[in-house]
């Protein structure tokens, strides 16, 4: 007896062409809509991560310095080994003045999780940070931060909608 391959596999082995493909962005803005808060507070990390990656040196320590703005030593400390409480230490209590040779070194992944860190104690910082991105052409500039810009816009304006005292 022979079988014949099923309908929704193409004899060539490869997927069929869609007629129209589908935007990522708009994959993605649908996958958050619908998506789990944790999975959306991870989705927002990464971006963030991708944003960070693709910034020039220069621009990296000025996604850093909003990120951290909200946290005390003691929750830096507590985020990606320390490293971010060292830059804060460097720079003084009352601020940070990242060096580039220190930024150089921070890898993405702490910046996600710092990120993460961030999204659970002050929701308030990704506003700023939106209006960071979208106030530097270098750092707009990637797909990555149109999207992370739109999401955190349109997640600002539902939290005003739902809670007006914030």
């Amino acid at each position: 007896m022979t079988t014949s391959p099923s309908p929704e596999v193409p004899l060539s082995g490869h997927a069929p062409q869609v007629a129209e493909e589908i935007p990522i962005e708009q994959l993605v803005t649908e996958v958050y809509a619908t998506a789990e808060p944790v999975v959306r507070q991870n989705m927002v990390a990464r971006l963030v991560g991708k944003v960070y990656q693709a910034a020039p040196l220069a621009e990296r320590g000025f996604l850093i310095r909003q990120l951290i703005q909200p946290l005390g030593i003691l929750s830096l400390l507590a985020v990606a080994n320390g490293v971010f409480a060292k830059l804060r230490l460097q720079g003084g209590l009352s601020g940070m003045q990242a060096r580039l040779e220190d930024v150089q070194h921070i890898k993405v992944d702490d910046v996600i999780d710092l990120a993460n860190f961030v999204q659970q104690v002050s929701i308030q910082a990704f506003d700023g940070l939106a209006q960071t991105l979208a106030a530097s052409p270098v750092l707009a500039s990637s797909a990555a931060a149109a999207l992370l810009v739109k999401i955190l816009m349109e997640r600002a304006r539902h939290r005003r909608e739902t809670d007006p005292i914030s």
